[in-house]
């Protein structure tokens, strides 16, 4: 079974063209990886009466991760990394099975720890869930 990791880019300042060639950026870097697939993410359940509904969000991403137990770690590594790399650094919203991580205003230390601490719930190596 493959695990779905949803990877949200929003930024105060950043337009909607701008989340969207970061998110293009940050996807070809993690295709790089072995992953099943990197797509963007599909909205939501359409409200009734919708047209058009299905487009995709704009900043988001959905990782399908393959069953490997360094996979998570080595998405959220790129993440990082491509998240510093990032002249103006986007708030990043991870979501797995309903647990959220959001990194906005952090240290790179607290980031660094908040990163570690969410791959260990979702790594099966042991560490609390």
């Amino acid at each position: 079974m493959a695990t779905s990791l949803k990877v949200l880019l929003t930024g105060e300042d950043a337009s909607t063209d701008q989340l969207d060639e970061m998110a293009r950026q940050l996807r070809r870097e993690l295709l790089q990886l072995d992953v099943h697939d990197v797509a963007p993410s599909q909205g939501g359940q359409a409200p009734p009466g919708a047209r058009g509904w299905g487009m995709a969000e704009v900043g988001a991403l959905l990782v399908t991760l393959n069953q490997s137990a360094t996979a998570l770690s080595s998405v959220i590594d790129i993440v990082r990394g491509w998240r510093a790399r990032c002249r103006e650094r986007p708030t990043i919203r991870l979501v797995i099975d309903g647990d959220v991580l959001e990194i906005s205003e952090a240290s790179p230390e607290q980031a660094a720890r908040s990163f570690e601490l969410f791959v260990g719930r979702h790594s099966g190596n042991g560490e609390q869930r």
